[in-house]
């Protein structure tokens, strides 16, 4: 049945989606549009939100990129490419292929987003080299294990609301992870989700001369130049790891120290974890620059397409525009209700602000004080609005921009598969919140 249902969705975004730089264009006019005509905004102010806040992710644009490339430098290290071959190792068949880099995507995504995104298009890679299954569906599967980011170890909206200082303290206080990531019906939309997510990607399979293949030998990775019989200084500086442990276990030793003081995990975190783990994997730094000159090729969507999404944002946010569209949804809502659309407003405003940390600033505001007027549980509130966001990643190609720049595809190429993860979680996790 599902693949029944994935043949004419794929061929559907295959002919319509365009390029993702094409995509933010369209969604800029759209949210222009949207607010001239739904918010009064003139063209001027209009133009000037967008200008004004173009640059606002400059430094968020430069995290999503070291995610790209500290996350390729590792995974392509020696070490974690013989870990990759074993964990290959455990299957031989399509169908095992799909379901494998389903369970390693969720995984990894459940602990860190970024580790999730970067080891996905990774492990996607090296099981297509060794397995002939689409390649198409063998990414959007380790695209799909993303969905379940926000409602694991670094959900950037419970995380915000149980850290003290927070910018809604006074209104909702702090509210534990207990109650938002490790509540009972939030452990059980995960697990629904992990089942759920494998089961539909190996339901999909395509039939096999209906699948795209991909050379395995495209997708194998440079070979540092072989050392000189008779190096000059340069070569053996290039060649030698003596650099690469001196500079290597500093590094280490800081995140050690880091920890061991309290530090919780982050962005910046992830990205100096994985790059100075990737200094001595590799070994050298003639083997660390190889990898570095691969895995930036891949960011080109990032540097372009991040300015766009942040003038969208601003759009968004400073002509009312996100807090009009999630006040609508709060004027349907019970106190039981309340979840549930707080999740399907979010999914909505979600394709025009993907952070998860700028849509919270965005709806906070909204829904905290409709939460305490309808008498609604605020934890099961946020996590609807966490849910909302991770949910229609399924369709923006915002957070799919690493991973394809990694695995070497388009948007067009996986979203088909995506859309039909968009209807079976959707229904998993709004009829959760809607039961609960």
């Amino acid at each position: 049945m599902l693949r029944i249902l994935s043949r004419p969705a794929t061929r559907l975004m295959e002919r319509w989606l365009p390029d993702a730089f094409i995509f933010v264009i369209i969604l800029t006019l759209i949210a222009a549009f949207a607010a001239m005509f739904g918010q009064g905004t003139s063209p001027v102010q209009l133009i000037e939100f967008w200008g004004n806040g173009f640059w606002a992710l400059l430094s968020f644009s430069m995290q999503m990129l070291l995610v790209l490339v500290t996350g390729f430098i590792l995974a392509s290290s020696p070490p974690v490419r013989r870990l990759l071959g074993k964990l290959v190792g455990l299957t031989d068949s399509r169908g095992g292929a799909i379901l494998l880099v389903s369970m390693v995507s969720l995984a990894a995504s459940w602990i860190n987003w970024g580790f999730g995104l970067v080891v996905g298009a990774i492990f996607a890679k090296e099981l297509a080299r060794k397995i002939r299954v689409d390649y198409r569906l063998l990414v959007a599967a380790a695209y799909s294990g993303f969905v379940i980011w926000h409602g694991g170890l670094s959900g950037s909206i419970p995380l915000t609301i149980a850290t003290p200082g927070h910018f809604s303290e006074a209104q909702i206080g702090v509210i534990p992870t207990s109650a938002t990531l490790f509540s009972s019906w939030n452990l059980a939309i995960l697990l629904a989700v992990v089942i759920a997510v494998p089961l539909v990607n190996r339901m999909m399979l395509p039939l096999k001369e209906e699948e795209v293949l991909v050379d395995p030998e495209l997708l194998r990775e440079p070979v540092p130049a072989p050392v000189s019989a008779r190096p000059s200084p340069a070569d053996w500086l290039e060649t030698s790891p003596l650099l690469m442990v001196l500079i290597g276990l500093p590094g280490l030793a800081w995140l050690a120290l880091y920890f061991l003081g309290g530090g919780a995990l982050n962005l910046n975190v992830v990205n100096f974890l994985f790059l100075f783990l990737g200094i001595l994997f590799h070994g050298s730094p003639r083997s660390l620059l190889t990898a570095l000159d691969e895995g930036v090729r891949g960011g080109a969507g990032i540097v372009i397409q991040f300015p766009f999404y942040a003038g969208i944002m601003a759009i968004m946010t400073d002509s009312g525009l996100a807090a009009s569209l999630s006040g609508w949804f709060v004027s349907i809502s019970t106190a039981e209700t309340l979840p549930f659309w707080s999740f399907i407003s979010a999914g909505i405003v979600n394709l025009f602000v993907p952070s998860g940390g700028g849509q919270w600033a965005v709806q906070a505001p909204v829904m905290l004080p409709a939460a305490e007027a309808l008498g609604a549980d605020v934890a099961k509130v946020v996590m609807g609005v966490a849910w909302g966001d991770a949910w229609t990643n399924l369709l923006q190609p915002f957070w799919a921009l690493p991973m394809l720049g990694i695995a070497g595809l388009k948007p067009r190429d996986i979203m088909g598969f995506c859309v039909v993860h968009l209807l079976v979680v959707g229904m998993i996790v709004g009829g959760i919140l809607w039961i609960i």
